[in-house]
C-alpha cells in the first residue's frame, strides 16, 4: 500500500462547515467562509483539512443523511465553489478530505426512492431489505410501510438512514434476503462508492475520512469481511487515485490499517479508552489528579504492536460527536492536554475552535439531529464583533456562546500566554523535531501521573512528562535528561538518581543523553 508523503508530517484541522464562517449572511457557514479562513489555519500550523458532509442532504443528521453524494448542499455552495476550495487550499501546499458517509444514504435519495418500487429495478438491492414487512432485520432497526414494497428496510442509525447492501459475511440460509458479498446487488453498490470517490478525487479532493468504516458487511462480527471490502477499495486507489489518503472511523486500527486505510481514529465509542483522558468523570487532564492513563496506555501499545507500525493513530482534540474539550478541562490544564495531542505519533486533528478552548453550550435544544452533541456545535467565535465575527445574520443555524468572557481568535492572537498560541508554538516544535513527529517511535516510561514516552526518529530523542494534577509527582526514568527543549508550568524537575520529580500542572519536553 502507498502513503502519501504528505501524510507523514500532517496536521488536520476538522472544519464543521455549518458553523465555521458565514459570508452570505444566511446565519450558516460555507466554503466562501473555509476559503477566507485557510490563511489562519495556515498560521495556526495546520495543513490539511478535514470537512465534515457537505452533500446535498435533508439534513436531519447535520448532512450524515445525503441525498445526493454527487452534489453540494446549496447552503454551502456549488460544486465549483468547493473545486474552487480544493484549488484555493493546493495553492497554500493544504491538503482536503472529505466525509464520505458509505454505509447508509437519506431517505430522501433517489437510490432509496426506486429501492422501495414494488417492481424490480437496478436498485431493489442496493439496501438491505428483509422479504417481509413483518420481518425486522435482526439486531437492527428498519423502516417499514412507507411503500408498496413488501419488506423492511435496515437502518444503520436514525431511522430516515437506510442501510446500503454490501451483503452478509456469513448470510444465514433461511433468509433469502441475506445475500452474500459476491451476489449481484452489493457488488453494484460497492461500484457506486467507487464511483462516488472517483467524482471527488477528480475533482480535486485529496482523499476521504470514512463514517462508520467498519459496519458496511453485515452478519461479520471480527470484521474480515469489511476488511475484505476495503482492501477491495484499496486496490482500486491504488490503481487509479494512488496519492488519494484515507482515514477511517473505525477505533480498531488493526482492522482498519489492514483494510487499506492509512489512519485510524481512536474513538469517544470502542475499546480505545481515549476519553479515559479527555471526558470522563475524572479524567487524567483534570486537576484532580484521580485520573487513569494506564488502560488506555495498555491498548495504545497492543494498537501499535497489532499494527507493527504501519499505518498511523490518530489522536483528535474532539470532533462534533464528542462534547468539547473545555467542556472537562480548563484553564492552564488544556495546554497540558494538547501538549500531549501534539506530541503523539500519528497524524493530530484539532476540532475547530478546539485551539481558543471553545465551551461546550449547554441547554441547546438539539438542532439537525444533534441532540447531546449539539453544544459542541456552536458557531466559530472569531472577534469581538456582532455573533463574534462569525456571521451578520440575526439568526444562527445554532445558538452561539454568549458569555461575555467567551474565548475568541482575535482576542487570543493578541495575547502570547494564550491557548491559541500555545498550540502554535506546539506545532512549530512538532515540526522542527521529526521526533515528535507523525512517524517517530514510542516508548511509554509512566501511564501515571507524570505520563511519560520517549519519542524517537532518525536519531532524534525527546522525553516528554506531562503532569496535569494540582501535585508534584515522580516516576523512574531509565534516561538521563539533557536540557528541556520546551515546558508548561514551572519547566523544571528534580532528579535523584533514576528518579524525576515534576512540579504540579507542568510539562516537559527534553533531549535525552
Amino acid at each position: 500500500m502507498h502513503q502519501p508523503k504528505w501524510l507523514d508530517t500532517a496536521v488536520f484541522y476538522e472544519i464543521y462547515p455549518q458553523s465555521f464562517n458565514d459570508t452570505n449572511g444566511d446565519g450558516i457557514g460555507d466554503f466562501e467562509g473555509v476559503i477566507e479562513k485557510l490563511d489562519y489555519i495556515k498560521k495556526l500550523g495546520c495543513d490539511a483539512l478535514w470537512i465534515n458532509p457537505c452533500f446535498e442532504s435533508p439534513f436531519m443528521d447535520a448532512g450524515y443523511d445525503v441525498s445526493d453524494y454527487l452534489k453540494t448542499a446549496p447552503r454551502y455552495g456549488t460544486n465549483d465553489d468547493l473545486k474552487r476550495l480544493f484549488d484555493e487550499a493546493h495553492k497554500r501546499g493544504m491538503h482536503v478530505l472529505l466525509d464520505l458517509v458509505p454505509g447508509h444514504t437519506s431517505v430522501e435519495h433517489e437510490w432509496f426512492k426506486q429501492s422501495a418500487r414494488a417492481e424490480q429495478n437496478e436498485y431493489t438491492n442496493r439496501y438491505v431489505w428483509t422479504d417481509s414487512v413483518w420481518e425486522s432485520p435482526e439486531g437492527m432497526g428498519c423502516i417499514r410501510g412507507i411503500s408498496d414494497r413488501d419488506g423492511s428496510c435496515a437502518v444503520n442509525f436514525f431511522s430516515h438512514q437506510p442501510a446500503l447492501n454490501y451483503g452478509f459475511y456469513k448470510p444465514d440460509p433461511s433468509k433469502k434476503w441475506q445475500q452474500s458479498m459476491d451476489a449481484e446487488g452489493p457488488r453494484a453498490t460497492l461500484e457506486a462508492l467507487k464511483d462516488v470517490m472517483r467524482f471527488w478525487l477528480r475533482a480535486g479532493c485529496d482523499g476521504f475520512r470514512v463514517d462508520m468504516a467498519g459496519s458496511l458487511v453485515k452478519n461479520d462480527p471480527d470484521g474480515e469481511g469489511t476488511i475484505a471490502l476495503w482492501q477491495n477499495v484499496r486496490a482500486f486507489l491504488d490503481a487509479e487515485f494512488p496519492e488519494a489518503a484515507m482515514i477511517s472511523e473505525w477505533g480498531e486500527p488493526d482492522k482498519s490499517l489492514r483494510g487499506g486505510f492509512h489512519m485510524d481514529f481512536l474513538l469517544h465509542f470502542g475499546p480505545s479508552h481515549y476519553n479515559d483522558l479527555f471526558r470522563c468523570e475524572e479524567s487524567f487532564f483534570s486537576e484532580s489528579g484521580k485520573g487513569d492513563a494506564s488502560k488506555f496506555v495498555e491498548k495504545y501499545v497492543e494498537n501499535l504492536e497489532k499494527t507493527d507500525g504501519k499505518g498511523l493513530i490518530c489522536i483528535p482534540s474532539g470532533n462534533h460527536d464528542m462534547d468539547r474539550l473545555a467542556r472537562s478541562i480548563h484553564g492552564e490544564n488544556l495546554k497540558i492536554a494538547f501538549a500531549f495531542l501534539l506530541s503523539m505519533p500519528g497524524a493530530p486533528f484539532i476540532y475547530y475552535g478546539d485551539e481558543i478552548g471553545m465551551r461546550y453550550v449547554e441547554g441547546l435544544t438539539s438542532v439537525e439531529g444533534g441532540y447531546g452533541r449539539t453544544g459542541s456545535r456552536s458557531p466559530m467565535q472569531w472577534d469581538d464583533s456582532k455573533n463574534a465575527g462569525f456571521s451578520s445574520d440575526d439568526t444562527l443555524y445554532v445558538k452561539q456562546d454568549e458569555a461575555e468572557d467567551r474565548p475568541t481568535v482575535k482576542a487570543q492572537l493578541a495575547d502570547n500566554m494564550s491557548l491559541l498560541n500555545e498550540v502554535k508554538r506546539l506545532i512549530k516544535l512538532r515540526r522542527e523535531n521529526k521526533a515528535l513527529g507523525n512517524l517517530g517511535g514510542i516508548e511509554f516510561l509512566n501511564a501515571g501521573y507524570p505520563l511519560a514516552y520517549l519519542r524517537s526518529a532518525e536519531g532524534e530523542r525527546v522525553l516528554v512528562i506531562i503532569n496535569p494534577s494540582d501535585s508534584e509527582r515522580e516516576f523512574t526514568c531509565k534516561y538521563e535528561i539533557d536540557r528541556v527543549i520546551y515546558s508548561i508550568g514551572k519547566g523544571t524537575y528534580i532528579a535523584v538518581g533514576n528518579k524525576v520529580t515534576v512540579p504540579p500542572r507542568t510539562v516537559l519536553f527534553c533531549t535525552v543523553k
